[in-house]
């Protein structure tokens, strides 16, 4: 089992940053790949970037390319997600999420074993 807990969420004006945190308690950390993900609502939760295990190759949505960067700290058991030049379109829930794997990065939540709780983006123009 591994338990997450994510911190950083808050109201931003547009153009600003946020950083996310995610915490991970449980099973070995460097064991696991990690994602965040977003749902605004009404909508179906969506990729926005995710770390493989050992931090050296990520990948992101289109969507936040050049804007955010998912770094992780395996000492601290801990995955970041740095959002600059935030638009109103980034208001939403971030979940980060965590799997057990290989080399491979999953997209797609259903890829995904565990999950945080969520924390509140929300961007005003």
């Amino acid at each position: 089992q591994v338990q997450l807990v994510e911190f950083g969420g808050g109201l931003v004006q547009a153009g600003g940053s946020l950083r996310l945190s995610c915490a991970a308690s449980g099973r070995i950390f460097s064991s696991y790949a990690m994602g965040w993900f977003h749902q605004a609502p009404g909508k179906e939760r969506e990729f926005v970037a995710a770390i493989n295990r050992s931090g050296g190759s990520s990948v992101y949505a289109d969507s936040v390319k050049g804007r955010f960067t998912i770094a992780r700290d395996n000492a601290k058991n801990t995955v970041y997600l740095q959002m600059n030049s935030l638009n109103p379109e980034d208001t939403a829930v971030y979940y980060c999420a965590a799997v057990a794997a290989r080399n491979a990065i999953p997209t797609r939540p259903d890829e995904y074993d565990y999950w945080g709780q969520g924390t509140q983006v929300t961007v005003s123009s």
